[in-house]
């Protein structure tokens, strides 16, 4: 409630998503008036503040798509590298950004293209973290065929793929070792899930280039997750995974930056012998 006063007391059009609205509603039980809803947007909003963790801005941008809105990430999660304002100083943050006082960080998008089409994919085909493939109802490995522009790379068996962008080199990717790569470069990481194959390491390639996956294992079907939309593809569907043509905006406050979040949410520099 404090962050929609912050907006308020500065005069400042607020209009919430529908059911965000019933749900803070509902959790404070009290009304909060005649604000206007939306369903979804257009262009002509100025800015898109997103209230929670990353995974809140990753469901924000399914609103956002190629509109060019800005995104304003208030963390009120745990982690927070793309959600970077914390709630305890969102007044201070909220007048700031009203103010100008900010900057845009531009992020690149991954699209995928799946032979046969699938419809549940071709209406939001596109992940700001990572494209994902992972076995399915099975302990059993899964191989993955994969290709750079048409030549073969390799075969991973392992449990699954991660093609990563360089924002979301943080998420799932590093946690199955992946690289830290900075969200202004231009890049893609690939990081195999458990591999069996001892050599299969990440591998960071242009973000020009196209990746083409071709899953086969012991079950029929294999999973596909586009951030945190997860799909059941058969298994003789094909990926095609490349560049989207359109860039996500953050705000980001002039004190901010990726190498101060590192910092801090990695916990860097905090060794005694620093």
């Amino acid at each position: 409630m404090s962050i929609i006063e912050a907006f308020q007391k500065k005069n400042i059009t607020l209009i919430i998503e529908e059911n965000y609205k019933k749900l803070v509603e509902k959790e404070l039980d009290k009304s909060l008036g005649d604000i206007s809803t939306f369903t979804s947007i257009d262009n002509s909003y100025d800015l898109f503040i997103s209230i929670g963790g990353d995974g809140t801005i990753l469901k924000s941008i399914t609103y956002v798509g190629a509109l060019g809105v800005p995104i304003v990430g208030i963390n009120t999660g745990r982690l927070g590298f793309l959600a970077t304002i914390q709630k305890e100083h969102v007044s201070e943050s909220i007048a700031s950004i009203i103010d100008g006082d900010y900057t845009i960080s531009e992020r690149s998008l991954l699209s995928i293209e799946t032979t046969p089409a699938q419809e549940n994919i071709t209406k939001l085909n596109f992940a700001l973290n990572e494209v994902a493939v992972n076995r399915k109802n099975t302990t059993s490995m899964i191989k993955v065929d994969t290709q750079v522009n048409g030549k073969y790379l390799t075969t991973y068996f392992s449990d699954g793929l991660i093609v990563a962008t360089p924002t979301g080199s943080t998420g799932y990717s590093l946690s199955c070792g992946g690289p830290v790569i900075d969200p202004s470069t231009s890049n893609i990481a690939l990081t195999p899930i458990a591999p069996h194959n001892l050599s299969a390491r990440p591998l960071v390639l242009p973000d020009d280039c196209e990746i083409d996956l071709a899953v086969s294992g012991r079950e029929d079907e294999f999973l596909v997750s586009l951030d945190s939309r997860i799909m059941t593809l058969h298994i003789d569907t094909t990926l095609r995974i490349k560049k989207a043509p359109f860039k996500i905006k953050l705000v980001q406050l002039k004190d901010e930056s990726f190498i101060k979040t590192l910092r801090e949410k990695l916990l860097w520099g905090e060794d005694k012998r620093n």
